[in-house]
């Protein structure tokens, strides 16, 4: 399991997970900050992300590899599945804010963009910053398992699916070993990124 085959599956499969997020937390956030500004455009997005979190995972999973096949399906799931994380945190975030220091903004300033850089995105942090670290979890469980069913060729959930065919189960348990240690990696790296800026 230390070959560079095996290397370059988990750099594959790690690379669809990084596009996923970058693609769900753009989406995700901008449309967040969008309702928790505007009550109607939350109205228009609130019942769709709400759809998102509660269909069944292999549903969609189903549904979306008879649409667009094994090539873009897991990225498309993913997708699906990490932009409810990033549309309710950055949502919530922008309603918790003080509407205090709203007002005193507005006073001074009125470009919304500076608005969104210099107040809403400083105050609503927080919120991403566990958005991002669930993501991750989350998003890694749910390509894994739609690899597993598309069979994507190099990925790590078809090299579980060619282990479970062959009976090789010394190879499903070390690859559901490096899947938990990538997973404690970066958990303690966001640990640690999170700890140092409390210190600053």
């Amino acid at each position: 399991m230390t070959n560079d085959k095996e290397i370059s599956i988990i750099g594959i499969s790690l690379l669809r997970l990084l596009i996923s997020i970058v693609l769900s937390s753009l989406l995700g956030i901008t449309l967040g900050v969008l309702s928790g500004l505007n009550k109607n455009i939350e109205m228009v997005f609130k019942p769709h992300v709400t759809l998102l979190k509660t269909i069944p995972i292999l549903s969609i999973i189903v549904i979306l590899l008879i649409l667009f096949g094994y090539t873009y399906a897991p990225y498309i799931i993913t997708f699906l599945m990490l932009f409810p994380l990033f549309y309710q945190a950055s949502n919530e975030g922008v309603k918790s804010i003080d509407k205090e220091l709203i007002d005193v903004y507005h006073l001074e300033k009125h470009n919304i963009y500076l608005g969104i850089k210099y107040l809403y995105l400083p105050m609503i942090k927080p919120y991403l910053f566990l958005a991002f670290f669930q993501s991750f979890g989350l998003g890694l469980k749910v390509l894994v398992m739609a690899e597993y069913l598309s069979q994507t060729k190099n990925s790590i959930g078809n090299a579980l699916y060619i282990a479970k065919v062959n009976l090789e189960y010394d190879f499903v348990f070390a690859w559901s070993v490096i899947l938990i240690l990538i997973t404690l990696i970066v958990e303690f790296k966001v640990q640690k990124y999170q700890y140092n800026e409390k210190q600053i």
